[in-house]
């Protein structure tokens, strides 16, 4: 008799049963303790309203029937006017006494509303110009709309530009939309865009710009052209807050998802409920919609692999420009680096970062251990390929920023950090201080809500959305800079 059967042969089967009885109860306290957790938690999240629950049957989606039926931008563009009228008869029309305030962008004549705007943003437009310079397809991110680069289109335009700015599906709707989103829907539309350019425009240049999601939306179809000559390769790719790698943690942010799919319990699908006071940008974000960003981005760095292994039979890449924080909470900063930069082949490529206000930092009110990473970030990367613009006031005597090409002294600039301003952010980035929804107190007026400069003291849990949402800075006071870059780049001052 083994050693292990003889000490289970001194163990009394009473104390054997004894013990499995205390592990049974101890599991089945422990599940019930969860069960109660869970109810509390669920209990706890906000209601869904009619805007996250309805699903809108005129949406584009890469389904055989539909692909079939929307080929170009002018049947994109008839589907997206039978959309919207569905979002007026079905949402519009049918919103609840109780969901309705003055904030509710989903209620009629509220502040938010979006029909109070001059132009409707949150829809795909086209800006066409006679003999044009070049055409520029723009793509906007995730859970945004084209309203986020109307600047860029407005300026572009006033150049000779023929624009171009695509509604991603789900998107400047509703935000049940992101519910069921696939990446291959934004990419087919993305497709559908440079198609219309090419045939407005013939051999003439076209660039992509996109913002958040649109770079690595036009990164895959960049690295799709490069191996495929039937689509049209770009000349040239601009990115705002380009996200290139998304937290570790979000593919299993979609099994939330699934569960709530599974069991029906519909808040599970979403991260965020919150109000809708954003007429072109939704608060509520689901998580199939960060899910989405993932998968993208996982699809271009394979991408990547096989141009880095084909790349002598390849066309060349075009060249990027990306302007972004150097502190962003949407997106991770260093891949923007190592998911992009690192991976390109040399060539004309600039990386645009912008610091953190160091004037703040001498308070000593940045965290520390932000304060630590940063400097890495701040390092040129060694035997770089590519131009690294770091736009600081770091050891400045006067407050003046300078640009800082791969580690030495280009030039100092003539701008200055605003007060009481001590970064700048992912969702302010392309935005013009000018901006009547998002820019500074100087701004022209409003035709609705603004949201650039709104500086509110109070108690907590008063406001109906959350004080950081309004806190997160919105205007870029270095827009002008950036629009000059761009113009530099595209050749077009």
């Amino acid at each position: 008799m083994s050693i292990l059967e003889s000490y289970w042969v001194k163990i009394p089967w009473w104390s054997v049963r004894k013990v499995s009885r205390m592990l049974l109860s101890a599991f089945l306290g422990a599940l019930l303790i969860g069960v109660i957790v869970f109810v509390l938690y669920m209990n706890s999240l906000p209601s869904l309203s009619t805007w996250h629950t309805t699903t809108l049957q005129h949406e584009f989606s890469t389904k055989l029937t539909m692909k079939n039926t929307v080929k170009d931008f002018d049947a994109y563009i008839a589907l997206e006017n039978q959309l919207f009228e569905e979002l007026d008869s079905e949402i519009y029309e049918k919103v609840l006494p109780s969901e309705k305030n003055r904030i509710n962008r989903y209620t009629k004549n509220s502040v938010s509303n979006p029909k109070r705007w001059n132009k409707a943003w949150n829809k795909s437009f086209e800006l066409p110009v006679e003999n044009p310079k070049m055409g520029v397809l723009l793509l906007h991110g995730m859970s945004d709309s084209p309203y986020s680069l109307h600047a860029q289109a407005e300026y572009l335009h006033k150049k000779g530009v023929w624009v171009v700015a695509m509604r991603m599906p789900g998107h400047g709707t509703i935000p049940s939309g992101l519910i069921e989103l696939k990446w291959q829907d934004m990419a087919a539309v993305v497709q559908i865009g440079m198609e219309r350019l090419s045939q407005k425009l013939g051999d003439k240049p076209i660039h992509i710009m996109g913002y958040s999601t649109g770079a690595p939306l036009a990164l895959h179809y960049t690295l799709s052209a490069l191996k495929d000559s039937t689509l049209i390769l770009p000349s040239s790719l601009i990115f705002y807050s380009p996200a290139i790698g998304v937290s570790p943690a979000a593919p299993l942010a979609i099994w939330q998802s699934r569960l709530g799919h599974l069991f029906g319990l519909p808040k599970l699908e979403w991260n965020a409920i919150t109000p809708e006071f954003d007429p072109f940008k939704y608060s509520s974000f689901a998580v199939n919609a960060g899910d989405q960003v993932y998968r993208v981005c996982n699809e271009v760095q394979k991408q990547f692999d096989d141009y880095a292994a084909n790349s002598k039979n390849q066309k060349p890449f075009p060249p990027v420009l990306s302007f972004a924080s150097i502190v962003d909470s949407t997106v991770t900063v260093p891949a923007i680096v190592d998911g992009l930069y690192k991976r390109l082949p040399e060539g004309n490529h600039t990386l645009v970062l912008f610091d953190i206000n160091h004037h703040f930092s001498s308070k000593y009110l940045i965290k520390q251990g932000i304060t630590a990473s940063l400097q890495n970030l701040r390092k040129t990367p060694p035997k770089v390929h590519y131009t690294f613009d770091l736009i600081s006031d770091l050891n400045s005597t006067d407050g003046n920023l300078k640009q800082i090409t791969n580690g030495k002294t280009a030039k100092i600039l003539d701008l200055l950090w605003p007060k009481r301003l001590y970064s700048l952010s992912h969702l302010a980035m392309p935005i013009s201080s000018n901006d009547p929804l998002y820019g500074d107190k100087n701004a022209p007026k409003s035709p609705g809500i603004q949201l650039g400069h709104l500086a509110i003291y109070g108690e907590t849990s008063v406001l109906q959305t959350s004080a950081s949402s309004l806190l997160r800075q919105r205007w870029n006071p270095f827009h002008n800079y950036t629009k000059q870059r761009v113009l530099e780049f595209m050749g077009l001052e």
